[in-house]
């Protein structure tokens, strides 16, 4: 019989679990931020503990979760598949929608062929791991997503991770490196707490220089950034220069799920080896069906994308002349630096009585002394909405010691 006692010895594998309390001790004092239940949303304004607040932490970029088409796919495909498919792709879970999701993508994307995973987590996770084997080497930018870390770990390569951006140590690696060992380099498109774009250009020369493949996660660049919203590389033109390209579908695609894209035999190798592929019960027909008609919005209604980009110019440009710290962000995603994590929860807990959910982000996910309230738009908000998240900040960050009242940063 397991043993349920509430404490632990120092030989106890739970010992670290009962030894564990700072989530404790931030709820006490009434500053927790995390797992708050949406009561009620349309997209742009949630109910969150009975308040209205305005959503400035979601990745829903298009504005398409609460759309009535997307809604409408999702019921039809119910009506007619079922609510999921109950087996992997390899085996009895694949439709014909999953094929037509994967050829649309494909020929949205530039690129050969298509493979699609349960979740975005699970396609970088799951892609590295295979085509990443013991004679090679993986190049990983270190601000690079928690899957592609994870990935990296799952894979028998040798890993070597570069400083963020850090197109001179990359190089230096890449010349240190043995020439007759495979070499992928691999970045986020745009990286998720930062919202800075990948150097494409540098990464591709780089590539080609020493002889390695190239792999951009883009689950914050497509349906975001680039042409008709293909993601980072296609900001650059160098579609075609990047070997393999992954997106998610919980973020401007409004579902759930992964993609891969890249040349037809790559493509076909980790559809037929990968565990994360063949092990997992595949999207359910739901979820599918809303992807379709959110790659079909995207590609009928390129004002999103517009208002997209107007938005996240006007709100960096607005955040920066109110004093706050920004740092280099060129997409939707802008972080807010506050500093320290107790400074950080504090200013998030008055952020939201001004009625603005934003999301709280401290280490390990940022550098210690670099917490952040990570704010992230959306093509549905309107101009209402901006000026009243501006106006929250502003109040907050006065109170906090952050900024000042002529636009000026207070902090060290």
């Amino acid at each position: 019989m397991a043993n349920n006692k509430s404490s632990a010895t120092s030989n106890d594998i739970f010992e670290k679990a009962f030894n564990f309390t700072k989530a404790d001790e931030v709820k006490e004092l009434g500053l927790y931020p995390y797992f708050k239940p949406l009561e009620a949303t349309d997209g742009t304004i949630v109910e969150i503990e009975g308040k209205e607040v305005i959503m400035a932490g979601s990745n829903n970029y298009l504005g398409l979760t609460n759309d009535q088409r997307t809604i409408e796919a999702a019921q039809a495909a119910l009506t007619k598949y079922g609510t999921g498919c109950t087996g992997s792709r390899y085996l009895n879970g694949t439709l014909d929608i999953h094929l037509e999701l994967e050829e649309k993508l494909a020929a949205f994307m530039g690129k050969e062929n298509c493979v699609l995973f349960s979740t975005g987590y699970q396609t970088n996770e799951g892609s590295i791991q295979t085509i990443a084997g013991r004679n090679d080497i993986i190049f990983s930018d270190k601000d690079n997503h928690a899957c592609i870390v994870v990935g990296t770990l799952c894979s028998n390569a040798r890993t070597m991770r570069y400083h963020h951006n850090d197109m001179e140590q990359l190089r230096k690696q890449l010349e240190r490196a043995d020439e007759d060992a495979g070499k992928i380099i691999v970045s986020d498109g745009v990286f998720s707490m930062s919202g800075t774009i990948a150097k494409v250009p540098e990464l591709v020369k780089l590539a080609k220089e020493f002889n390695a493949r190239l792999y951009l996660d883009d689950a914050h660049a497509v349906g975001v950034i680039g042409d008709g919203g293909r993601g980072s590389a296609s900001v650059f033109g160098l579609t075609d220069e990047v070997d393999l390209i992954s997106g998610t579908f919980s973020k401007s695609f409004a579902s759930l799920g992964g993609f891969l894209v890249g040349d037809d035999k790559v493509i076909e190798y980790i559809r037929h080896t990968s565990p994360a592929h063949i092990f997992s019960a595949s999207m359910p027909p739901a979820n599918v069906a809303t992807v379709l008609k959110a790659l079909e919005i995207l590609q009928e209604e390129t004002w999103r994308l517009e208002r997209l980009e107007e938005i996240a110019v006007y709100m960096r440009t607005e955040l920066r002349n109110l004093g706050f710290n920004v740092w280099t962000s060129e997409s939707p995603i802008i972080p807010v630096v506050i500093g320290d994590m107790m400074d950080c929860f504090k200013f998030w807990k008055d952020l939201f009585d001004e009625g603005v959910y934003a999301n709280a982000v401290v280490p390990p996910a940022v550098p210690q002394g670099q917490s952040l309230l990570r704010t992230s738009y959306m093509a549905s908000h309107t101009d209402d909405h901006l000026n009243r998240i501006l106006d929250a900040f502003r109040k907050v960050g006065l109170k906090h010691g952050i900024i000042d009242r002529n636009g000026h940063s207070l902090q060290d």
